[in-house]
């Protein structure tokens, strides 16, 4: 099967998101699928309005509509609802192709925090942007239920996973740090609700790895936490390794794959108990959820780190990637599909519809 996924989010970014897409396309590939990638890297690009590490492509519309005419995919997935995405969307809409989308970032919540636009306007516009989809990929149960009290349909719970092969316990890591050291990975961003944890009284040292928008006013408020930056993917190994909990304070996530990461190097987690940790920890001894995130991270403390692999053992990519061909419609199937709803794959294998050049 031929697959086209449109992504605004790829490589060279560095987010959960970008992560996802790669190991997906890696996933599809070694099971023989054909996978094409409509990212910026091919048009010209812009800064991200107050997140410039990020560039969007720029009236990117002929160039899309080009790259799905060349790829003629049997399934077509638009992975954000960026300029790329928009571009996708409008295309199929126009052409009669039946497309998947995803809901990976929640976007409402970020503009509400960072530009102070109300959330319902926001979310409006979402909805109507996956109103035409003909499955809503969200990755955790916690998310779904706010996507649906927002009126949102065709909803499908598809889980992420973790690379257990990369991410794994390193006993000897240590960052020459007095300890217990508490691990903050991810982006430095209004949405991230970081400055829960770096206010908080915790012995040992505080590290954090990741750069962002609010990374500069940050390090200059908080100038005894050990700021890291970005490195390559590979050395989280041992950073996660090193740490003894990794502190989550984000409140705004659709799933957290920093936590899978950490948990599958052995680190426990504490986070608040909302949508994201209560999915990727739930009640496993992978980690502590509490409202007072500070008796989280020393409760963590006790947690045997076996018990943090253990609950990363659970999120295989094999389930990630059948749930998602299952969740694939056939593109050139009437795009007005069925609501779907228990939210479950239906475990039949997926018949792809004679594909027609566009």
């Amino acid at each position: 099967m031929r697959v086209c996924i449109v992504t605004d989010a790829w490589l060279p970014q560095v987010n959960g998101v970008v992560t996802t897409l790669v190991e997906l396309q890696q996933g599809l590939s070694a099971r023989g699928h054909e996978v094409v990638v409509i990212e910026p890297s091919a048009f010209k690009r812009f800064a991200c309005p107050g997140y410039r590490e990020i560039e969007l492509a720029w009236r990117p519309a002929r160039g899309v509509a080009s790259a799905l005419a060349r790829a003629a995919p049997d399934a077509i997935h638009i992975a954000t609802e960026g300029p790329l995405g928009i571009a996708a969307r409008s295309y199929c809409i126009k052409n009669g192709l039946a497309f998947t989308t995803a809901f990976h970032t929640r976007f409402p919540d970020i503009l509400a925090k960072a530009l102070h636009i109300p959330e319902g306007w926001t979310y409006g516009w979402f909805r109507r942007f996956h109103s035409a989809s003909s499955a809503v990929m969200v990755p955790s149960a916690g998310m779904l239920a706010i996507l649906r009290s927002h009126g949102f349909e065709r909803l499908q719970q598809w889980s992420h996973g973790v690379d257990l092969d990369l991410f794994r316990p390193l006993p000897e890591a240590d960052l020459g740090l007095p300890r217990p050291v508490f691990l903050y990975v991810g982006r430095v961003s209004y949405e991230k609700n970081l400055e829960a944890f770096l206010k908080l009284e915790l012995p040992g040292s505080k590290v954090v790895y990741g750069v962002g928008p609010v990374l500069d006013r940050l390090k200059r408020e908080y100038p005894s936490v050990h700021w890291r930056g970005v490195v390559p993917r590979s050395e989280l190994v041992e950073i996660y390794s090193a740490a003894d909990s990794f502190v989550f304070p984000s409140c705004s996530e659709t799933f957290g794959l920093v936590m899978l990461e950490a948990m599958a190097c052995g680190t426990p987690v504490a986070a608040f108990p909302v949508a994201g940790p209560l999915d990727v920890v739930g009640s496993s001894r992978g980690g502590v959820l509490d409202a007072d995130l500070r008796a989280a991270a020393l409760r963590s403390l006790d947690l045997p780190r076996e018990g943090a692999r253990g609950r990363a053992l659970q999120f295989d990519w094999d389930v990630v990637c059948r749930q998602f061909i299952d969740y694939l419609v056939p593109a050139a199937r009437e795009a007005a599909a069925p609501p779907i709803s228990d939210g479950r794959a239906s475990g039949e294998r997926w018949q792809p519809a004679k594909r027609q050049r566009l």
